[in-house]
């Protein structure tokens, strides 16, 4: 009985302990689904959906945290939502840890492409686990092969498989000596397609903008020979390199497998764009001259740059961007400073230059702010660097064009009361126009030259044979002379240019102009270079025999030259089509170019190297 009693009692303790236990289960269970982050679902009818206001983080400042311990983290509830929703933290140590888990509620997308909508990032971990505890991992950043991201791109990005209805896991680890700004976007293939497109107009619209902006400025700088031109065109090239390098396509295009140039490219970028500003604004505002104190200040500033330029070869990312950072805002300040001070001086020009720099000063302030964490992420702190370059790119041109105007002026000024003093030396100034005047008459001969010949070869051009075409026919209409037209090209040229480059096969096309010019010169003839490859000669007065003739001896001398360049010695062949015009033949000179060229093409069927006459087509 006692021991039956001893049973009865264990029982019963065993029986309360299971029960105890399961209220404890149950309880954890409730705490766990309580802490569970919620699921961002992907409803249908939605083609993106921006992570950040969903994202949870943490700050595993030694970097040492692995995946295993972060998923454990986040299912316990410890990491943090995004400070109101913002990406951006600045420039930090450590790494950071993101998370979310997605649910795919469109059944016809599984598959998305997610985009870190930042280029400087250095390291980043994608982990996706999936419900059967499956972990995919891929990796990206710039210090990673660019051509191992899944879709060339300047941002990095990852392949998504998201089975529909399924929780899927997702968790990111970003360690980077850049800013930390992690702008993550989900898309479908079709939106991240509609994506590329307008990102493409609207960077070809500003580098065009830069492009456009810096042909113009040299020519005008070619034609004026103006320093502050120069220094125009430094301080853009220089600023269009940094906003290149900014926005990912330095290390998509420039240097995709090298790392280490990809840190080191943005401050060395930044310290030359300072460079060229600070030169630009001393020639432009002539500190020089009209403020001595103001442009020691400047050649401070410059020197400080150069150095700083060369400390950021060995100095870390994570010092010199930063440094270089803040020294846009102290250099633009400075140049504003200067700029308020020559226009309290009564120097006009200041005007626009000052509102040029200030636009500028805004922009940079507002991405410089951003990559610091300060300011939040919006389309006009992202975009202000490249709004406020860009019009200040087209207000400093303004500028110049202004300025150049008032010397233009003040010459005009100097010049009328010079004349006014000279009166009285009417023969010197006399004899001084004639001069110049003979001196214009040379420039305009010789400017007519160089419109008549190609740049390459010497040769006349294409306009120039036109119009000697056209006259040479005219005049045979009235002597009743017969007229030949040969047309040349040479055989396999892209093969010269794809096997010895293209500084060769230019010396090939110099060579084959010089042996038409050495043809065409004992018969009266004009040889010019009709496009590409392709050469031209006229000889008046040669009938189809005589046509033949030197057709035969231009292939010949072209067959036998051996072209030595870039250390290779290149043979050439040439396919000449030849046409003849009687002296009673009415024909055009378009239907003569025409005739020629149809000749030609038969001499290239017929096995190149050749010479065909139109005759025999018909």
């Amino acid at each position: 009985m006692g021991m039956q009693r001893g049973t009865g009692r264990r029982r019963a303790r065993t029986s309360w302990l299971a029960a105890l236990a399961l209220l404890v289960l149950h309880i954890c269970a409730f705490a766990s689904a309580a802490t569970a982050q919620a699921p961002l679902r992907l409803t249908p009818g939605d083609s993106s959906f921006p992570l950040s206001p969903s994202l949870t983080y943490w700050h595993d400042a030694q970097a040492s945290a692995g995946v295993t311990q972060a998923f454990q983290r986040a299912e316990a509830g410890q990491f943090a939502p995004l400070p109101d929703g913002n990406p951006a933290f600045g420039f930090q140590t450590g790494a950071y840890w993101f998370y979310l888990p997605i649910e795919n509620g469109q059944p016809n997308e599984t598959r998305w492409l997610l985009v870190q909508e930042y280029a400087l990032s250095d390291s980043l971990d994608l982990f996706l686990r999936y419900p059967d505890g499956r972990i995919e991992h891929q990796a990206g950043g710039d210090h990673v092969p660019f051509e191992d991201r899944f879709i060339r791109y300047r941002y990095p990005n990852f392949r998504l498989d998201l089975p529909p209805g399924q929780r899927v896991e997702l968790l990111l680890r970003v360690q980077s000596e850049s800013s930390m700004q992690v702008p993550l976007v989900l898309y479908t293939p079709k939106a991240f397609a509609e994506l590329m497109r307008d990102a493409q107009f609207s960077t070809g619209l500003y580098y065009g903008i830069v492009l456009a902006l810096l042909c113009y400025n040299f020519v005008l700088w070619l034609m004026l020979r103006d320093a502050g031109y120069f220094w125009y065109l430094l301080h853009t090239a220089a600023f269009g390199l940094v906003l290149f390098t900014l926005n990912g396509y330095g290390f998509e295009y420039f240097w995709p497998n090298w790392p280490w140039m990809a840190d080191v490219a943005v401050p060395l970028s930044i310290c030359l764009a300072l460079i060229g500003m600070q030169q630009f604004s001393r020639s432009f505002l002539d500190l020089r001259e009209r403020w001595p104190v103001g442009n020691r200040v400047s050649l401070a500033l410059i020197g400080l740059f150069v150095l700083l330029g060369i400390a950021s070869v060995w100095l870390p990312y994570s010092t010199s961007t930063p440094l270089a950072s803040r020294m846009v805002l102290l250099g633009v300040l400075w140049i504003i400073v200067a700029a308020i001070v020559m226009l309290r001086r009564g120097y006009r020009p200041a005007r626009l230059f000052l509102l040029a720099w200030s636009l500028f000063l805004a922009g940079t302030a507002a991405f410089t702010l951003l990559a610091f964490g300060i300011l939040p992420r919006n389309f006009w702190t992202h975009n202000g660097v490249q709004i406020g370059s860009a019009l200040e790119m087209l207000l400093l041109s303004l500028a110049l064009g202004s300025r150049y105007a008032g010397l233009r002026n003040e010459n005009i000024r100097i010049v009328q009361e010079t004349n006014e003093k000279l009166e009285r030396s009417v023969i010197d100034r006399t004899r001084q126009l004639r001069t110049a005047m003979a001196q214009l008459g040379e420039a305009n001969v010789q400017l007519r030259e160089y419109s008549r010949r190609d740049p390459l070869t010497g040769a006349f051009n294409r306009r120039h044979f036109h119009e000697a075409l056209r006259e040479t026919m005219q005049a045979r209409g009235i002597d009743g002379k017969p007229l030949a037209l040969l047309l040349l090209d040479l055989d396999h040229f892209k093969q010269i240019n794809d096997a010895y480059g293209h500084l060769a096969g230019d010396d090939c096309l110099n060579a084959v102009a010089r042996c038409l010019e050495e043809v065409a010169q004992p018969r009266g003839g004009l040889a010019a270079r009709f496009g590409g490859e392709e050469f031209v000669l006229v000889l008046p007065g040669a009938d189809a025999q005589a046509a033949l003739q030197a057709a035969e001896a231009v292939r010949l001398r072209i067959q036998q030259q051996c072209v030595e360049s870039q250390g290779h010695s290149i043979r050439l062949s040439a396919s000449i089509g030849v046409h003849t015009i009687d002296g009673t033949q009415p024909v055009s000179p378009e239907d003569a170019i025409r005739l020629a060229d149809e000749a030609l093409y038969r001499a290239k069927r017929e096995g190149r190297n050749c010479v065909r006459h139109s005759i025999s087509a018909a």
